[in-house]
């Protein structure tokens, strides 16, 4: 077994005949973001409760910084900062009421919980709302508050779960920098998300959920390494003309297209490089050429899929927010 961060080996969960988590092994190494992939019913959330000692398995190890979450569930809260989706409690009390009361939970001094709480107000942009009850919060705010109350106690460890989940694109950015720098750190990340653009551009490394089972790291690798769709847009172009075009000058007769431009699948970049080339040496003026999908996206369809799925697909990954188990 890997030492340090979080590992989990052949980990199960049910619920009577419900099969949730069948067979999980991961590792999510300090100093890195790692990223928990899989569709709605994969099994992300039971897992998570499972690691965050929430939720005891059936069968299987897990160690949090090299601790039994199910034989020491309290020394492994000491280490864990645990963001569930939604924020679900102490909805009457403030945004600083509920930091210090968190602080204190954890066995802070009351006047160490209520400078902890400052600093995550200042660090968490919730200055003008430390005042204000966690009901009358948006989703976004919420979600703030959810992750300043995961960090009260100064975790090792942290399992995120969904935590972009409504916030507005100017807290997404500063969300991805604040993570970046708790795991620069040496602090352990684990963050689920639905929303896998945004993943992207923040994790170091994905494990793969699919129907309750991690997917090996090999099928990763071989997933990523298969075809997806490229999107071409041209300067000025008509749509059906922009699309024939590109047809004739690739010699192919599957171009298809949407609002935003035209779609061709490539193999691997190798040939997209080549078919960049041929289409602007046919004289088609492009403006912009770009995978339709993330590599994220891309290797969860081809999990699930095993074959380059249409981009109308992938648009259903990004905004699905319900129903994981």
């Amino acid at each position: 077994m890997p030492s340090g961060g979080i590992v989990a080996t052949h980990v199960r969960r049910s619920f009577g005949d419900v099969h949730a988590v069948r067979d999980v092994s991961l590792h999510a190494p300090p100093g890195k973001v790692t990223g928990l992939v899989g569709p709605n019913g994969s099994g992300k959330t039971t897992l998570l409760l499972m690691l965050s000692s929430l939720l005891a398995p059936d069968a299987g190890e897990i160690r949090v910084a090299g601790i039994d979450p199910v034989a020491e569930p309290q020394r492994a809260r000491g280490v864990i900062g645990w963001m569930p989706d939604a924020l679900g409690a102490w909805g009457s009390l403030t945004v600083r009421e509920t930091l210090v009361t968190t602080g204190r939970l954890y066995d802070l001094p009351r006047d160490d919980a209520a400078a902890r709480a400052e600093s995550l107000i200042d660090l968490l942009d919730l200055r003008a709302l430390a005042a204000s009850p966690a009901r009358v919060l948006s989703r976004g705010q919420k979600q703030r508050l959810g992750l300043a109350r995961a960090l009260v106690h100064d975790p090792r460890v942290l399992l995120l779960d969904e935590p972009a989940s409504g916030l507005d694109p100017e807290s997404r950015v500063h969300l991805r920098l604040l993570l970046r720098r708790l795991a620069d750190e040496g602090r352990t990340i684990l963050i689920s998300s639905h929303i896998l653009s945004e993943l992207e551009e923040l994790v170091d490394d994905a494990a793969f959920l699919i129907a309750g089972e991690s997917v090996s790291a090999d099928r990763v690798a071989a997933s990523a390494q298969r075809g997806r769709y490229w999107r071409v847009r041209v300067a000025g172009g008509e749509m059906v003309a922009a699309q024939g075009a590109i047809a004739a000058a690739l010699g192919r007769t599957d171009v298809t297209g949407d609002r935003a431009g035209v779609l061709v699948a490539f193999a691997s970049e190798t040939d997209a490089a080549a078919g960049l080339a041929a289409i602007v040496g046919a004289g088609i003026a492009v403006a912009e050429f770009a995978p339709s999908t993330g590599r994220l996206e891309q290797t969860l369809l081809d999990l699930r899929e095993g074959t380059v799925a249409p981009p109308a697909i992938v648009e259903d990954t990004q905004t699905t927010g319900e129903g994981d188990r």
